[in-house]
């Protein structure tokens, strides 16, 4: 661990962002060039304690989390990220694992959409990153473990994961899931994360081997669905879907799709966030 290049890389890095970027007002009276400690931490989900001392040279070698955590909250390039890995004694993450860093250009884009849901997923349907908008919708979705992380997952193992669509939708909804996932595994033909995934589902859920033997094939990039929402009901949402050029991440962008659902999203943005149903933030969240 090179502790006195991690510190400089770190507080140099904090300096150069502006408020701005990560959606903090830029105020007047603002004597801080960059980013507050305390605003980095914020973001990061850390102390201030330990980002003082790690722009100080004083600290523990981080964990991969917390440098992942770090790199989202800096809003780093690929090669930051992995230049902040090899500063503090870590290799860096391999092809999937980077894939599961939400990519600095996308997370600008959370910052910028504001009031609009929008979130970050992987290119097999893990939550990467949600703006307070999207959280506010479907509640967070980041915290998940294990195969539990993967949207395609949660629907076909938890019940609870299928409250937030109405009844009607979720056999379309499924086969969507199914079909997009389909497209992830011919992209990353032989790789064994993918194969064990859709093995785990296949052994896990007899609706999902009903539908993975219809060979499926749909790169979802645009659609409609509700959302049924504990404190304001039912949302019709439109979805539309930005792609990475490699096809590993995709940026998720909701939208009202009528009068009636706007004002709801409005209403929602000021009563804020109460407790969902147990198990209600286990939704698709797409």
């Amino acid at each position: 661990m090179q502790r006195d290049e991690l510190a400089d890389f770190l507080r140099r890095r904090r300096e150069a962002i502006r408020p701005t970027e990560v959606g903090i007002a830029d105020g007047p009276r603002r004597r801080t060039a960059g980013l507050r400690r305390e605003e980095v931490a914020m973001l990061a989900g850390m102390s201030v304690d330990y980002v003082v001392r790690l722009e100080q040279g004083r600290s523990s070698q981080p964990s991969a989390q917390l440098l992942g955590a770090l790199a989202r909250a800096l809003r780093f390039s690929d090669d930051e990220r992995d230049h902040l890995f090899h500063l503090a004694g870590h290799r860096p993450p391999p092809a999937d694992g980077v894939a599961r860093l939400a990519r600095a250009g996308l997370m600008r884009m959370l910052d910028l959409l504001g009031d609009t849901p929008a979130l970050v997923l992987s290119d097999l349907g893990e939550v990467l990153a949600q703006n307070r908008a999207h959280v506010l919708l479907t509640g967070d979705l980041t915290g998940f473990s294990g195969d539990r992380r993967y949207v395609v997952y949660r629907w076909f193992t938890d019940p609870a994961a299928r409250a937030v669509t109405p009844p009607e939708e979720q056999e379309y909804h499924a086969r969507q899931l199914v079909a997009d996932l389909r497209a992830a595994v011919g992209r990353r033909s032989g790789d064994p994360t993918v194969a064990g995934l859709v093995d785990r589902l296949r052994a896990a859920s007899a609706d999902f081997r009903r539908l993975w033997t219809e060979h499926e094939v749909a790169v979802r990039r645009a659609d409609r669905k509700t959302f049924r929402h504990p404190r304001v009901g039912p949302l019709m949402m439109d979805c539309e879907t930005l792609v990475t050029p490699d096809q590993r991440q995709q940026l998720l962008v909701l939208t009202p799709a009528d009068a009636e659902t706007r004002e709801r999203l409005e209403l929602l943005r000021v009563v804020g966030i109460e407790e969902f149903p147990a198990g209600a933030t286990g939704g698709s969240g797409r």
